[in-house]
C-alpha cells in the first residue's frame, strides 16, 4: 500500500510544524498588534457560495464534494472545499452584520484547497494568513494592511522583499484605450496575470484565442511593462491627462498610498508596478503583491474588494485585505537558513533524567517544576532497572540525539543536598546548583 500523502498534500513532521507555527505565532503577533481580530470559518462551503466569485480560471479549480447517496453516483456537488478566506470573510460579515462593528478588521489562519497542478512552493492544500478591514473607502486602510505585511517580513528575518502594488481602475482604463472591449477586461487580466508563468508570447497567444488582436495584444504588453517610472509623481501627473475617469481614480489612489506608506514600515519596500493584474475577478481597486527576488510567484498579494460582500448582503459595503502564502514564506525561510535554532531542532530545553529505579513519582514532580517555571521539559520515560545503571549509554545518547541541549540529574547526592547537576550537552560542561535556582542555570549556560 502507497503510504505516501495524497499528490499536492504533505505530512509535517515535528520540526515542520516547530517551523510552521513559529511563522504563524509571528503573522498573528503583528496583526493583533494593529488591532485585528481572530476569526474562523468552516473548511466546507455551499459550491454556490463559492462558484463565481474567481472568475472562469478560477472557478475550476475548486475541490467539489460530491453529494450524498444517488447523487454521488451522477457526479452532483453541493458543497465545495474552502478555496481562499475572502469569500467566506464577506459570507460572515454578509451573515453577522448586525454584530459585527461597522468597521470590522480580522485576521484569519487557515487551510485553502485549490485542484492546481503541484510545484515547487505550489501545493493543493496550503495555508493562508489574511487580514482584512471592512466599512472603509480610506487608503489609509490600504497603507495599514501593507504596513503590518512589511512588519511580518521584517519581523521575520526578511530585508530586500518588495511590495508591488497597481490599481484595477488604472488597468481597466488602460484596457479601453487599447481598445479591449468592457465584457473583455475580466479575461484580459486573468490573462496578464499568468504572464510570469507563460510568458509573453504566451500571454500574446491566449489573448489572440479570446478574440484580441495582434495590435490590441503589442499596445497592451507595452503599456502594461517596462520598469517603474524614474520619477513617479510627474508619471502620475502625465497619466491623469490622458486617462479616463476610472484611470484617474486609480491613480490618485496610488497616489494617496504611496504617501501615506510614507510614514510606515512599507514606504521603503513600495514599488509601482503596472504588469500587476491580480487573476481574481473580485478586486476593484488597488491590488499589492509581496516578493522576494530568488521566487518564481509571490509570498502574498491581496486588494481592494468594494464589491464582493454585496453579492451576498445586497448593500454596498467597501473591503480591502491582504493574504500572505505560508508555505512559500516557509520554503524561502528554510532555503535561506532564516530559522532560529531552536525552532528547528529543539523539542524540549532540558530533559530530566530518571536515577533511580522505581522513583518515577520524583521525577514527574521535578519536571513540573521546572514546567511550571516556563521550561519545556522532556522526562526520559524508562526508569533503569537498578539505580543509576546505564544512564551514560541510553539516557544521555538520546537527549544527544533528540539535540535537547541540557540534561538535568538528580542522583543519591543531589537528593540528599536537595540539588541538580546540569550537564550542557553542547559542551559537556557540569553544574551542580540548589534545585531553587536550577532554571537560570539553563538561562546562564545557554
Amino acid at each position: 500500500m502507497n503510504t505516501g500523502p495524497a499528490r499536492g498534500m504533505r505530512d509535517f513532521l515535528p520540526e515542520d510544524v516547530r517551523r510552521r507555527q513559529y511563522v504563524i505565532d509571528v503573522i498573528a503577533d503583528v496583526y493583533q498588534k494593529y488591532g485585528f481580530e481572530p476569526l474562523e470559518t468552516p473548511a466546507v462551503e455551499n459550491l454556490e457560495t463559492l462558484q463565481g466569485k474567481y472568475g472562469e480560471e478560477g472557478d475550476r479549480l475548486i475541490f467539489k464534494i460530491l453529494k450524498r447517496g444517488e447523487g454521488a453516483e451522477t457526479g452532483q456537488a453541493d458543497l465545495a472545499l474552502r478555496y481562499d478566506l475572502t469569500v467566506p470573510l464577506a459570507r460572515v460579515v454578509a451573515e453577522y452584520r448586525g454584530k459585527l462593528p461597522r468597521f470590522f478588521k480580522r485576521y484569519q489562519i487557515q487551510p485553502v484547497w485549490r485542484a492546481d497542478r503541484p510545484q515547487k512552493g505550489r501545493f493543493r492544500e496550503f495555508y493562508q494568513c489574511d487580514v482584512d478591514a471592512i466599512g472603509s473607502t480610506s487608503m489609509a486602510v490600504e497603507a495599514e494592511l501593507l504596513s503590518a505585511a512589511a512588519d511580518v517580513f521584517v519581523k521575520l528575518g526578511f530585508e530586500d522583499f518588495q511590495i508591488a502594488i497597481n490599481h484595477r481602475k488604472l488597468l481597466n482604463a488602460v484596457l479601453a484605450q487599447a481598445g479591449v472591449p468592457a465584457e473583455l477586461h475580466g479575461v484580459a487580466l486573468v490573462i496578464m496575470d499568468k504572464a510570469d508563468k507563460i510568458g509573453v508570447d504566451g500571454v500574446r497567444k491566449e489573448l489572440g484565442e479570446k478574440g484580441l488582436s495582434a495590435a490590441i495584444a503589442d499596445t497592451l504588453l507595452q503599456q502594461l511593462s517596462g520598469s517603474p517610472p524614474a520619477d513617479l509623481a510627474q508619471w502620475m501627473t502625465e497619466q491623469s491627462t490622458r486617462l479616463n475617469h476610472d484611470g484617474q481614480t486609480g491613480i490618485e489612489d496610488l497616489r494617496q498610498i504611496f504617501a501615506l506608506c510614507q510614514s510606515t514600515s512599507a514606504g521603503a519596500h513600495l514599488v509601482l508596478d503596472r504588469s500587476l493584474a491580480r487573476g481574481l475577478s473580485y478586486y476593484t481597486g488597488p491590488i499589492f503583491e509581496i516578493r522576494v527576488a530568488d521566487l518564481a510567484g509571490s509570498l502574498g498579494g491581496g486588494g481592494r474588494y468594494d464589491n464582493l460582500i454585496g453579492m451576498f448582503s445586497g448593500e454596498a459595503i467597501p473591503a480591502s485585505g491582504i493574504s500572505l502564502g505560508l508555505e512559500r514564506i516557509l520554503v524561502v525561510m528554510g532555503e535561506r537558513g532564516m530559522f532560529p535554532a531552536a525552532v528547528v531542532s529543539t523539542p524540549a530545553d532540558v530533559m530530566v533524567v530518571q536515577w533511580f529505579a522505581n522513583r518515577t513519582d520524583l521525577y514527574l514532580a521535578f519536571a513540573n517544576e521546572l514546567r511550571q517555571a516556563g521550561v519545556r521539559v522532556e522526562l526520559y520515560p524508562d526508569a533503569p532497572s537498578e539505580d543509576g545503571k546505564k544512564i551514560g549509554d541510553r539516557q544521555f545518547k538520546y537527549a544527544s540525539a533528540r539535540g535537547i541541549p541540557f540534561v538535568a540529574v538528580i542522583g543519591g547526592d543531589e537528593l540528599a543536598n536537595n540539588t541538580v547537576t546540569v550537564k550542557n550537552m553542547k559542551t559537556g560542561q557540569q553544574v551542580t546548583v540548589p534545585r531553587s535556582d536550577v532554571r537560570s542555570t539553563f538561562v546562564e549556560q545557554s
